[in-house]
């Protein structure tokens, strides 16, 4: 008998959600960096795994917005949580609760939603650090589902929480094909790939501050060819991107380029600009043109 389940997975920025997305599926579908917000949208990941197809919704971290993409990305949470059949709240291993995890879980509370806390990093800390942060997660919140410790980014645990979330599975079709494993186009795919060599390579200040675009994706039989823009918001970052003498954008254009023949399994031709827009995180029309529209979520 076939089974399907939404499962949410949600967390404070920087605690390994995409990381462990890519963990459950086996595959690279959400971008990772070390710095916060690398996750701007909703990420779908599919699992089809014998009868059971799972199908994972990773979501950006929760945090007080300062501007319209930051409000747009806190709405793009609260529309997942309210559209599946159970959430992961993902910790650090160490930390304590915030009002970001306690305004989780009182929604979780409101709308009767299964929660497991999973504990993530548990490889940068230890056993004491695991069950404080567990006794102090369980002060906020008696009802978890399960409290899984791992370790998403050495694999170590991952198998559990697939064991755990399929409880949560209910009878019927699928809603994607078998061999599926996002639902993202290709077009969003090559522009997260390209932002996450951006956040790589750029210092702290600069990445908040830039959206990719793709403005051609040709496709042939031999090669496929991508212009992409990159836009920020000061003419000074457009020049800390570009480099002396172009060479920060041409070390970005060729890890992106490599992690896309990777991905759509084919050569790829990768034409990046770099363009300035004024303060675009707080323009509607803006966030709009790049892929951030309320009225998508």
């Amino acid at each position: 008998m076939k089974k399907t389940g939404f499962i949410a997975i949600v967390g404070r920025p920087n605690v390994g959600k995409s990381t462990l997305l890519n963990a459950l599926l086996g595959e690279k579908v959400a971008i990772v960096s070390n710095k916060p917000q690398t996750t701007r949208t909703r990420i779908t990941g599919i699992l089809t795994k014998g009868e059971n197809q799972f199908v994972f919704l990773d979501t950006p971290g929760m945090h007080n917005p300062r501007n319209r993409l930051g409000e747009y990305m806190i709405k793009t949470v609260s529309s997942a949580i309210g559209d599946v059949d159970a959430a992961l709240l993902v910790v650090e291993c160490g930390s304590r609760p915030t009002s970001v995890e306690r305004n989780f879980l009182q929604r979780f509370d409101q709308l009767g939603l299964p929660v497991i806390l999973i504990i993530n990093k548990i490889d940068m800390g230890n056993a004491a650090k695991v069950a404080e942060t567990i006794t102090a997660y369980a002060a906020e919140y008696k009802d978890y589902a399960s409290v899984i410790p791992i370790s998403a980014a050495k694999n170590d645990g991952v198998d559990i929480v697939l064991d755990e979330v399929e409880q949560f599975l209910d009878e019927g079709e699928w809603y994607f094909d078998e061999d599926e494993f996002t639902d993202q186009p290709e077009r969003q795919i090559a522009s997260e790939i390209i932002r996450e060599k951006l956040l790589r390579s750029l210092n702290e200040e600069v990445p908040h501050g830039i959206a990719v675009v793709i403005e051609a994706f040709e496709e042939s039989s031999r090669i496929i060819k991508i212009r992409a823009e990159i836009f920020c918001e000061k003419e000074s970052h457009k020049g800390i991107i570009i480099g002396k003498h172009g060479e920060t954008l041409k070390m970005i254009g060729s890890r992106a380029r490599e992690d896309l023949e990777r991905f759509f399994d084919a050569k790829v031709y990768l034409d990046l600009w770099v363009k300035v827009k004024v303060k675009w995180r707080d323009s509607p029309a803006y966030l709009h043109n790049f892929g951030y529209d309320e009225k998508d979520i």
